[in-house]
């Protein structure tokens, strides 16, 4: 079959195909970015009623806040531990399945379950999984009480979202990474064996550095997407507490525009984290990027 049998015929079908989406993402990302940005300059009344252009007074106050870098501080903590075991579990799961060891046709199906569960039920679920008295950490509860309490351990609370974070993040990573292990020649492995190289140098010396591609993928990914999806984990499973351990800078956006109604401070904080996503986007791409060889 000829490559021209995969052009379209009307150079306008892709335009239409892919037109919903476009206009999804317009209505539900790049417009509320905009709008974000745009009041970030104004004092919004929360009920509407007109605004009042302030400058940079909103990005003043907001940076003057001490509970601001808390959220941001705790940010970053979940961002590079839950991110890191979200890629560094994936790839330890998808290197024991494509060595086909026994169960792996089926774990790699059970794996990918998790894909479709929706973050709010994640959460869920792990509230009640890793709850002291019911759940699976209860009868460490009955033999030490008080080791395990989330609802009044920060620390408790944040090992919480960061296992229920690692646990939604294991189905995509998973086939990225198993789909770039498979795509490796056999011979190379043969190769390898033929000159001495066991199964833990063969890992390190031909399988990792040949899908460095994937791993940077499902990091960028990871640190990008930990920033906002702990949003559903957090209003499911503590809410922010206890006493603010586990208020994210997500959050905390949501908690000061609808429930404390101030507009100005929340699209404000919106934008510095859009900002910072970006920076750290191009960072990765910039330091880590370069590094990775595409071609074998």
């Amino acid at each position: 079959m000829s490559s021209d049998s995969t052009l379209f015929s009307n150079r306008w079908l892709p335009v239409l195909l892919v037109a919903p989406m476009m206009l999804l993402i317009v209505l539900f990302f790049y417009v509320p970015i905009f709008q974000a940005f745009y009041w970030s300059f104004f004092l919004e009344r929360p009920f509407g009623g007109g605004s009042e252009f302030v400058g940079l007074d909103n990005f003043a106050r907001v940076l003057a806040d001490p509970e601001f870098w808390k959220a941001g501080w705790r940010t970053i903590i979940f961002m590079v531990t839950a991110s890191s075991l979200a890629v560094l579990v994936p790839l330890i799961l998808a290197v024991a399945a494509d060595r086909k060891i026994r169960l792996s046709l089926p774990a790699r199906n059970v794996l990918v379950w998790p894909k479709g569960v929706a973050g709010a039920s994640i959460g869920v679920v792990f509230a009640f999984i890793f709850n002291p008295f019911v759940g699976i950490l209860a009868p460490l509860n009955s033999i030490f009480p008080g080791i395990w309490a989330p609802g009044i351990n920060g620390t408790d609370a944040f090992i919480t979202l960061i296992a229920a974070h690692v646990w939604g993040g294991i189905p995509f990573n998973f086939v990225i990474l198993l789909a770039g292990l498979q795509s490796i020649p056999r011979t190379m492995h043969q190769a390898a064996a033929m000159d001495g190289a066991g199964p833990w140098r063969r890992i390190f010396d031909v399988q990792l550095p040949l899908i460095m591609p994937q791993l940077f993928l499902t990091l960028v990914l990871e640190f990008t997407e930990s920033v906002t999806s702990a949003f559903a984990l957090i209003d499911t499973i503590t809410n922010g507490g206890p006493g603010g351990a586990t208020t994210l800078l997500v959050y905390k956006i949501y908690m000061d525009g609808f429930s404390g109604y101030d507009l100005s401070g929340a699209s404000t904080q919106t934008a510095i984290l859009m900002v910072f996503v970006i920076i750290l986007t191009a960072a990765q791409f910039i330091f880590l990027g370069r590094r990775v060889d595409y071609e074998r």
